[in-house]
């Protein structure tokens, strides 16, 4: 029979206390297959290590789990470092987890692919959605370190290739463990103040932890954000980050990114005066045409207008004969109301509608026409005239 009756509590801290003053149990790494993994809100891990004959389970609080750059999944192996424990609530062993890493994959490799799989579903790599870079930029942005390679390259290259393009170098942090916030505040600065053309998220090249801020997803959803089109050109030619996906144009490096967004001032000039001779001529081709088009329109309403003023000539002059016709017609038509009148008046006084009424006109042998008894005397010759005759006479 023992000498002493434990509590559970004193039993379980008892063995808490073996456990964690075992040197081989104090920090070991542990390989399994993660089985009821469980991402807490208190931002802690649960999970279960499994193999084919045992299982543990574990834990990995949020001070850990922060560092881990991938997210865990059941299924997946991994190698575990960290200690043996015991949690004296449920009198339960566990392994404390400090880090977690895939087997056969780096840790980091395997956060790209998983990154890199979650933002094309979103569509944030989509080739439609990408805007072309502005040929003729006039003020580029470039978020980068202020006294790193990088700046000081798009510098000079801008300078020799444009000096008339602005270059605005917007600080960052490129590297370390802020940076990924650090590139993400420099956009929304650049968002903010509005009068960049190109921005440019620069570094030069390093190890992958070196470029690792470049491949989390604050730094692509903040390219992504970016209201100016963005050139991505992180490291050397062979790197490619999250970035690089996520901007509207890669580039191999920052001096390739500076030849692509500035163009050669010379080039222009040359281009401007092609294109000024190219407009001279059309202007001078659209001149001759509408020189030679108003000058038919000019003939064409020439001749229009002499139809027109003929055929209004010719109706006037129709117009005019008609009315000719109708006056003289009236004219001739009351001219002989008026002689039918005045033949009437005439045929009323003529001596021969006096005659056919039983009067006799006396004329003298001289043929003088007699009108008073006067003007005869006894043995004189006169000649009568009757409406049916004449005859001569003697005055007795």
């Amino acid at each position: 029979m023992p000498d002493a009756v434990f509590t559970v509590t004193r039993l379980n801290n008892y063995i808490r206390n073996l456990l964690e003053k075992d040197v081989l149990l104090e920090s070991l790494l542990v390989q399994g297959e993660l089985s009821n993994f469980k991402a807490h809100i208190s931002g802690h891990w649960y999970f279960t290590l499994k193999d084919e004959n045992a299982a543990i389970n574990c834990v990995m609080f949020r001070s850990a789990a922060g560092g881990v750059p991938f997210m865990p999944h059941n299924g997946l192996k991994v190698i575990i470092s960290g200690r043996v424990s015991l949690y004296d609530k449920t009198g339960v062993y566990q392994v404390y987890a400090d880090q977690m890493t895939p087997l056969g994959k780096g840790s980091l490799a395997l956060a790209f692919e998983q990154l890199k799989a979650k933002l094309k579903a979103e569509g944030l790599f989509d080739a439609a959605r990408k805007r072309p870079i502005p040929a003729y930029p006039r003020r580029i942005a470039v978020i980068t370190s202020p006294v790193g390679a990088a700046a000081r390259d798009i510098i000079q290259i801008s300078r020799r290739r444009n000096p008339k393009v602005e270059i605005v170098i917007v600080p960052a942090l490129v590297q370390g463990r802020d940076a990924a916030a650090s590139v993400a505040a420099a956009f929304e600065a650049v968002n903010g103040w509005g009068r960049a053309d190109i921005v440019i998220l620069a570094r030069g090249g390093g190890s992958v932890e070196d470029l690792w801020p470049f491949n989390e997803e604050v730094t692509a959803r903040a390219v992504y954000a970016s209201k100016a089109p963005v050139i991505s050109a992180i490291g050397h030619e062979t790197d490619f980050t999250i970035s690089d996906f996520t901007a509207d144009m890669r580039a191999p490096t920052p001096s390739a990114a500076a030849e692509l967004a500035v163009p050669v001032y010379a080039h222009l000039e040359n281009n401007l005066r092609s294109l000024q001779s190219s407009l001279n001529r059309a202007v001078l081709r659209r001149l001759d045409n509408m020189r030679v088009y108003l000058n038919k329109q000019i003939e064409r309403d020439i001749s229009n207008r002499m139809v027109k003023a003929v055929s209004d000539r010719m109706i006037t002059l129709e117009r005019l004969s008609e009315l000719k016709e109708r006056a003289l017609y009236a004219r001739v038509n009351e001219e002989r109301q008026r002689i039918s009148a005045l033949s009437g008046r005439l045929g009323g006084l003529s001596p021969l509608n006096v005659l056919s009424r039983g009067y006799a006109v006396v004329f003298d042998e001289n043929g003088r026409h007699i009108v008073r008894v006067k003007e005869l005397a006894a043995g004189r010759h006169v000649k009568l005239m009757f409406a049916d005759g004449d005859i001569c006479a003697s005055i007795l």
